[in-house]
């Protein structure tokens, strides 16, 4: 029963995002989907309640790149490019940031979260330019599958599968599966898929990598 009543909640939505979806169209057909899609993705970020939830899911379905079913797409997030590609069952917190990304499914993001493509958007190399004018570097990130973003984080590389991401951390280079990493600039601090008491000194080989041990726990790692 509770099936039947979401799919028919997700029909009801598809048709009250039509009239939308038409004139966002429309948009891409005068503008480029590029220039038309940033307003309504501010848009729709204004509804609230589960009213916005199914209605920005059956947005998003058919506008982005890939947009499975079952996501949870909260009150103030917005997604700054069509093509970015959202996985079955993935839940965005309150207020994110979301570029061309990649979120593989199941991945759980909390709130004020900025997963954007890199870290070296703007060159910075020349004084006579100003710096919105320089060329930079434009990478597509990737969040692995059932991996959690802590709140308040912000993501400028890749993440692995089964990873955990501290709150408050920044991610400035590839995060490897199954580990958790926190800090500024994230570092690991061990695997999830290893026993707690290793270090990751064991897990990599490296004698000079810290203990998990002995790590302070200054840092909230589960934070929705």
């Amino acid at each position: 029963m509770k099936t039947i009543a979401k799919t028919l909640t997700d029909g009801l939505a598809l048709i009250l995002v039509s009239p939308a979806l038409l004139l966002y169209w429309l948009g891409c057909w005068t503008i480029s989907p590029q220039r038309a899609f940033p307003g309504w993705s501010q848009a729709f970020a204004l509804i609230p309640g589960w009213t916005g939830v199914y209605l920005r899911r059956a947005f998003y379905r058919r506008v982005l790149r890939k947009c499975e079913p079952g996501c949870c797409l909260s009150f103030g997030s917005v997604f700054s490019h069509p093509t970015a590609e959202i996985g079955r069952d993935v839940y965005v917190g309150l207020f994110c940031s979301i570029g061309a990304v990649t979120l593989e499914d199941d991945v759980l993001v909390s709130s004020h979260v900025s997963i954007i493509n890199g870290g070296a958007q703007h060159g910075i190399e020349r004084l006579d330019i100003p710096i919105r004018e320089q060329p930079g570097t434009w990478t597509r990130v990737t969040v692995g599958r059932d991996t959690w973003i802590g709140e308040h984080a912000t993501v400028m590389a890749d993440v692995g599968k089964h990873c955990i991401i501290g709150a408050g951390s920044v991610v400035t280079k590839p995060i490897p599966d199954y580990a958790i990493a926190v800090g500024n600039p994230a570092r690991v601090i061990r695997f999830r898929n290893q026993n707690p008491g290793s270090s990751q000194a064991s897990a990599t080989g490296r004698k000079d990598a810290p203990n998990c041990r002995s790590e302070p726990s200054q840092y909230t790692l589960f934070s929705l």
